[in-house]
């Protein structure tokens, strides 16, 4: 609960005393909510939890939800769809809505199939009706599971699908982990160029930033022959969404060089956390030193010093400042040294992991810092630990507003196992009433930086415990405890899966109605109605502008739209192939048979110009060129004879050319494609006929011609497959 002592922002008394009750009021909210769903931990396995979860869940991107209703201006307003005074989404306070990132929900109809997410989506639905009494407008509440679903209320549709992860939002982390001092050091050598790895390591870098809150402090190094801090401030800043966007766009231009250099790099990381402390800027909790590489020491101190090193800075740090750092350590590749970076782990306390260069998500793998602070928070004097994120822009809104989190856990196994967090937003419009403030001063961030870093979590860990997160999460080990084996199906961080998995639901969805239809089809209504409304929105609906969001509330990457680009894009492709396998068979053929080249006007699907049989004709409408001009005569090109004599001077010679003449005679319309080709290549040609070659492009050869409306079988055929997939 918030010590009121720490309120010493407001301009009165009085009006401390009403925010004062305002924030306490939130607090108690969200740790009811978390006493709540610890309660219901008992019941998550149970086969009634499971079997009444079937078919009885509303997906976020392809439900309808019952007693939907479009939202007033008063409640919230969804800029997608309008301005609340003629359209807007739609929702329904009566339901919950649950989320599941993309990359979970790859069964029938967007289901997940890993058994502990089903568990996570039905263990949750047993806080729907306490969710639902609950609710307060302008309140949303919502749980995060430790594996990935999500379920808010009230139940609205989400923009971009299967994005939303809650794992990486700040109200997540901050919840699970506390307060907390971040160094990131990246390897950026040379090698890192290889593989993807650069671009990986930014990614997993820009994500774990975004993850961090007012309450946190954070530094980034990076390393290759040398060391320097990103921003070049010499001490860690202060996790505001401004410092966050600064330090991203650093490290986006970030590039590959250079050797590799662990000395530097952890001196140059434990310099920025000793000038933090002493300009006493450190958020005064644990500090965490996250250390990826791709590559063995090429430059600098050997590996025994730089081990001596970070034992000997980590012990100097917890002796004279009285925090705690552990080092976390990722070794990308199979060039890196994971000896070297995992007894560096080892020594601290601290989480060694191996990452594949084709690992899918190395965000996931660096997530180990989190957990095992989430591990901590379930112990000791953390019973009623909440988390304050700074006021955001709420884009179903357009106010600020702010959410107060805490982590949720099943105590009835030792270490408690940590199961998700669970969130109670609010609009800061009451406070600004108050206090006479704009909620995006910098009074009101100092009000929640202090109310955020107010209370210092202790993290105290057995070795045993940590050994056992190692060893679930598929890090190495550091063999310090010969019960890890025993321990690690109670990590203390993911839960254990239900023991009967024939119980668990194959579908969760009591629909799937919207399945497949962007989000102005799914969500945007007319003021006072209750489906969707082909007026709305009033304006072209922008998904490149929606990816732009990254509040709480515009999440989720779209993946039924990503299913119909990309079948789109397979149809073309394969239009692509047949177009080409189709123009290859007709030139093949034309350099074997004798032919006329019809002339297009240069207009054709692709760069290879389609070639005519003599005796097929070519309807005059398939040869209407690029600018609509149509072709008036159909015309062919002849190759120069053997004898030298050009086709246009015999052309000139006579009106009717008698090598066509003589090739009419050999080759009849009538007769078949397999016959003129055995004829072709069994019938030598007379010293004084001319043998006609590939076409001499350099003189246009033309002369009047009167085809047939003879082809053969395989020709027609193509030609059908080609003009149906065309039309």
């Amino acid at each position: 609960m918030a010590d009121p002592s720490i309120f010493s922002h407001a301009a009165s008394p009085e009006k401390e005393q009403q925010v004062k009750q305002i924030l306490q009021r939130m607090e108690s909210e969200v740790l009811a909510f978390r006493d709540h769903m610890e309660d219901l931990a008992a019941y998550r396995c149970d086969a009634d939890t499971l079997a009444s979860c079937a078919e009885n869940n509303y997906n976020d991107c392809s439900s309808t939800y019952p007693l939907q209703q479009c939202m007033a201006a008063d409640d919230l307003v969804h800029p997608a769809c309008g301005d609340g005074t003629t359209c807007n989404a739609l929702w329904s306070p009566n339901v919950t809505a649950t989320r599941i990132p993309a990359a979970l929900a790859v069964g029938p109809a967007g289901n997940p199939l890993d058994p502990q997410v089903v568990e996570g989506v039905c263990y949750s639905r047993l806080a729907e009706p306490y969710m639902i009494e609950n609710y307060r407008p302008g309140h949303q509440m919502y749980f995060g599971s430790a594996h990935g679903s999500f379920r808010i209320t009230p139940a609205r549709h989400s923009e971009v699908c299967g994005a939303y992860d809650p794992r990486r939002r700040p109200w997540f982390v901050a919840a699970s982990s506390g307060p907390k001092d971040v160094v990131l050091a990246i390897d950026i050598s040379g090698s890192m160029d290889d593989y993807g790895r650069m671009d990986m390591a930014k990614e997993a870098a820009m994500t774990i930033i975004d993850t961090l809150t007012v309450a946190d402090r954070f530094a980034i190094v990076t390393f290759s022959d040398e060391a320097t801090q990103v921003g070049g401030q010499g001490r860690l800043v202060r996790a505001t969404e401004q410092n966050k966007k600064t330090m991203i766009a650093e490290i986006r231009q970030l590039e590959a060089g250079g050797r590799t250099n662990y000395g530097a790099a952890f001196e140059a990381a434990f310099d920025a956390i000793d000038a933090t402390i002493d300009q006493e800027a450190t958020s005064g909790c644990n500090v965490a030193v996250l250390f990826l590489t791709d590559g063995a020491i090429s430059k600098g101190l050997p590996e025994e010093e730089v081990i001596d090193l970070v034992n000997e800075r980590v012990a100097r740090i917890a002796s004279e400042d009285g925090q705690k750092t552990t080092i976390f350590t990722f070794s990308l590749g199979d060039k890196a040294d994971h000896d070297v970076t995992k007894r560096i782990a080892c020594g601290s306390g601290g989480i060694h992991t191996a990452v594949d260069d084709f690992a899918d998500d190395l965000v996931s793998a660096m997530s180990s810092y989190y957990k095992l602070y989430a591990m901590g928070l379930g112990e000791g004097g953390n019973q009623d630990w909440v988390a304050w994120v700074e006021p955001y822009a709420f884009h179903t809104a357009g106010k600020l507003g702010t959410s107060a989190s805490a982590p949720v856990y099943d105590r009835s196994v030792h270490p408690p196992q940590f199961l998700g967090v669970v969130t109670v937003d609010m609009f800061l419009d009451q406070l600004e009433e108050i206090l006479g403030e704009e909620s995006s001063s910098s009074k009101m961030l100092d009000r929640f930086v202090t109310l955020s870093t107010a209370r210092c979590p202790a993290i105290e860990l057995e070795e045993c415990e940590i050994e056992a997160l190692r060893l679930a999460g598929g890090g190495a080990t550091c063999g310090t405890c010969a019960n890890a084996t025993a321990n690690a199906g109670r990590a203390g961080v993911m839960s254990d899966a239900c023991e009967i998995q024939s119980d668990m639901p194959e579908s969760l969805w009591d629909n799937t109605d919207m399945a497949g239809k962007g989000f102005a089809e799914r969500a945007c209504c007319e003021i006072g109605g209750t489906s969707p409304s082909d007026v709305c929105p009033l304006e072209p609906f922008d998904d490149d502008q929606d990816l732009m969001f990254l509040n709480d509330d515009q999440v989720d990457n779209d993946s039924n739209g990503i299913l119909i680009v990309a079948i789109i894009a397979a149809n073309v492709g394969l239009l692509l192939v047949i177009v080409c396998m189709w123009k290859f068979h007709k030139w093949h053929k034309a350099q074997q048979l004798p032919r006329a080249d019809v002339e297009t006007g240069g207009c054709c699907v692709s760069s290879m110009q389609p070639k005519a049989e003599p005796w097929i004709e070519i309807p005059q409408s398939q040869f209407e060129d690029c600018h609509g001009e149509n072709q008036s005569t159909l015309t062919m090109e002849m190759g120069t004879s053997d004898r030298g004599t050009s086709d246009r001077e015999m052309a000139r010679q006579d009106s009717i050319d008698p090598p066509a003449m003589e090739q009419a005679a050999r080759f009849p319309p009538s007769m078949g494609q397999a016959e003129r080709y055995s004829r072709q290549i069994s019938v030598d040609p007379p010293a004084d006929e001319p043998t006609f070659g590939r076409a001499d492009t350099s003189s246009r050869n033309v002369a009047p011609f009167v085809s047939s409306s003879h082809s053969s079988n395989l020709d027609a055929e193509l030609e059908a497959r080609l003009q149906n997939l065309m039309r």
